[in-house]
């Protein structure tokens, strides 16, 4: 986003829009730090300026700075057909896409959320972390079919690195024998990555009504919290253990 210096006129009533807090009072005009700017579009669409002096200029939505507004702008529209959205129907909806079998768990891993930002650089600390570990990607996710070059190593493509977006999830998924070695990798890793990093763990209800992993994971020294989105599975055909 930029704001047309000779449309300003200073009022700075865009400053409070900013959910990165990257709008500034500069010379008699407000200022974006175009470097901090996750191109999220909410100052524009908040319609809030009244010489229309913000605007989006055509170079933030060529490649690679295109990538800041897809992972941080509700409205953009992803290339193609995958839709919107920074994580998938298992992540973001109550609906069961049936990837996940008893034994397995789905690890989601939200980065910059919320109001901090984060660099793609941020999220290949971790990738890199895992990928060695024999974990599973979920290819659909937009981390990793947009972001990532090599799922082998979990290194992601270097123009985008350096770029800042509002969020971002990596969906990957374990074995549940490999909980315990996960967990230990990450609680070290996430101390050095520069942003705030929430934690989402995907499991099955036991036939009991139980979750098991709840257990475990206090065995390994975290405190899971109890809210929860359940996912009932209507209209989803069921998946067999």
């Amino acid at each position: 986003m930029k704001i047309d210096q000779e449309k300003c006129i200073g009022c700075l009533e865009c400053i409070d829009f900013c959910p990165m807090g990257i709008i500034f009072e500069g010379d008699s005009v407000a200022e974006i730090d175009r470097d901090e700017c996750v191109e999220c579009g909410a100052c524009l669409r908040a319609e809030v300026c009244p010489q229309d002096a913000i605007f989006q200029p055509e170079e933030d939505r060529a490649h690679p700075r295109l990538v800041r507004s897809l992972f941080s702008n509700p409205c953009a529209k992803w290339p193609g057909s995958v839709g919107q959205g920074r994580g998938t129907e298992e992540m973001k909806t109550s609906d069961v896409t049936g990837i996940y079998r008893r034994g397995e768990y789905g690890m989601a891993l939200e980065f910059g959320r919320p109001g901090f930002g984060t660099r793609v650089s941020e999220i290949e600390k971790i990738s890199t972390l895992l990928a060695p570990m024999g974990i599973r990607f979920e290819e659909s996710n937009p981390v990793c079919y947009m972001l990532m070059e090599d799922k082998k190593t979990g290194r992601l493509k270097k123009e985008f690195l350096q770029e800042k977006i509002l969020s971002a999830i990596l969906e990957v998924q374990i074995q549940k024998n490999q909980l315990e070695s996960v967990v230990g990798a990450l609680i070290p890793a996430l101390e050095k990555v520069d942003t705030v990093v929430s934690w989402s763990l995907i499991s099955r209800f036991e036939e009991d009504g139980e979750l098991p992993v709840i257990e475990d994971l206090k065995a390994l020294g975290l405190s899971p919290r109890l809210n929860a989105k359940i996912n009932m599975g209507l209209g989803r055909p069921l998946i067999e253990d």
